[in-house]
């Protein structure tokens, strides 16, 4: 499903019924939604019809789906054989059903993305969920006492795609806090005049982005809007990290707003935040707060503030149950730690003295290159911190001399012009020399997921490309 009412109505439905829901992205191919419905067992589907004749061609490889609901749209494609439309099927809906009453061993999955390797879903206890990714209350234990705590007014937009966590993660949150969700007009992209136009008209408190590829095209939309923008008061970045020059201009056309960087994964939940300030602004540095940890590198022990060299940023408390069907990499990412258990998504990160966690980048995507580990994170945000540059992937590639070394895919800003001596000149006040990149490849367009996320293996394959 794109994003619309029935998707968070079909995730409460589940959650009633005592089935586990779980994400699906719309942009998988035939493969990659039959290894993901075959993964998971799925019962029961629910979809848009613009992808009905994708299901189709799958379903004979699918025994246990039993269950399609159809949702309609624009591409006007007829009811699948056997599917029942969504309204029907709750205008057939009894008010009198049975409870089925409710267990915190309840399952919700989440689904990674996938942008590494085939998607992996993370199991987790609806009672752990609920306070460690859609954000309620960590006291409540009955549903009375979370009625009481409910009392706010918030009026959140989520303009990412509901089938990325950060999407239904503050849908959730936003409800467990008494609040309202809007969703956008234009569900399937993100359309700046929309969003802004939303946050005008139904009086948004509250706005979710993602990263750089979400900031971007909104603060173009902000450099030609004249609305009332008043009622917003704060913008979270969730799932990829937002530049410090974007906060800082987000701030020039929205001084009283709060920003916050979110840092979560599938795996943990929510794990740390930072707010904004103004011009001092920085990126990839949160405050240390509870249940926050640094393993050392071989997993044996817990790094104290002030260490040197990198470490694993972890997270204590109430975790994940683990992979769906992967026991060896449920072992390696939640280990047991001096008898405590942790999870390890995969950063890379640093406890500064002054307790400041620095995270420098996802080990799945560290380019090692003459015996450095490069952090491509690292490098998109020195190279995105060029004036002229739109957007930035940064990935390796195989080097006779270095082994592997750095490529920066780059769209630069409509009428642009920089040379690729410019933007090393900036990308140097930032990190290292051995850091840059070797090329800058440059693309009208960069490729990344419905939810923002950076496409590694595209990127990679249009750097080995510029070096034949």
């Amino acid at each position: 499903l794109h994003n619309g009412n029935e998707y968070l109505e079909s995730m409460l439905g589940a959650f009633k019924a005592r089935v586990a829901p779980f994400n699906v992205n719309y942009r998988y191919v035939a493969e990659e939604l039959q290894y993901l419905l075959l993964d998971s067992n799925a019962a029961a589907c629910v979809i848009h019809s613009r992808f009905a004749p994708l299901l189709d061609d799958i379903r004979v490889a699918l025994p246990n789906l039993r269950v399609i609901l159809q949702v309609p749209d624009a591409s006007n494609n007829p009811l699948l054989d056997g599917a029942v439309w969504y309204e029907d099927a709750l205008s057939q809906s009894s008010a009198d059903k049975p409870s089925a009453g409710y267990h915190g061993d309840d399952l919700y999955i989440l689904y990674t993305g996938g942008t590494t390797g085939m998607p992996k879903g993370v199991l987790w206890r609806n009672a752990d969920a609920v306070v460690e990714c859609f954000g309620g209350s960590k006291t409540a234990r009955t549903i009375d006492e979370f009625v009481t705590e409910a009392t706010g007014n918030f009026r959140a937009l989520p303009s990412p795609p509901f089938m990325h966590g950060a999407g239904h993660w503050i849908a959730m949150r936003t409800w467990l806090t008494g609040g309202t969700i809007i969703v956008q007009s234009q569900p399937d992209r993100l359309d700046a005049d929309d969003i802004w136009g939303l946050v005008e008209k139904e009086r948004a408190t509250f706005l979710l982005i993602v990263g750089d590829a979400f900031a971007r095209p909104l603060l173009d939309g902000l450099a030609e809007s004249k609305r009332d923008l008043s009622s917003l008061l704060s913008i979270l970045s969730g799932g990829a990290a937002l530049s410090a020059h974007l906060k800082v201009e987000f701030h020039k056309y929205l001084p009283s707003v709060i920003l916050v960087d979110g840092l979560g994964s599938s795996e943990a939940g929510g794990q740390l935040s930072q707010v904004a300030s103004g011009d001092s602004s920085t990126t990839g540095s949160f405050p240390l707060t509870p249940q926050n940890h640094i393993l050392s590198e071989d997993l044996t022990s817990e790094l104290q503030a002030g260490h040197e060299g990198l470490g694993w940023l972890a997270k204590s408390g109430r975790l994940a149950l683990g992979y769906l069907n992967d026991e060896a990499k449920t072992k390696k990412t939640y280990p047991i730690v001096a008898g405590i258990r942790y999870v390890v998504p995969g950063d890379r990160a640093r406890l500064t003295a002054d307790m400041l966690i620095e995270v420098h980048g996802r080990d799945s995507v560290t380019i090692n290159s003459g015996g450095e580990k490069i952090f491509a994170e690292e490098v998109e945000a020195a190279v995105k911190a060029h004036p002229d540059v739109y957007d930035c992937v940064v990935t390796g590639r195989p080097s006779e001399r270095w082994g592997n070394e750095v490529v920066a895919v780059v769209r630069l800003k409509a009428g642009a012009t920089t040379t690729e001596a410019s933007l090393l000149e900036v990308a140097q006040n930032y990190i290292a020399r051995f850091k840059l990149p070797k090329q800058f490849v440059f693309v009208e367009t960069i490729v990344r997921s419905p939810a923002g996320k950076a496409d590694y293996r595209w990127a990679k394959q249009i750097a080995t490309e510029a070096a034949n």
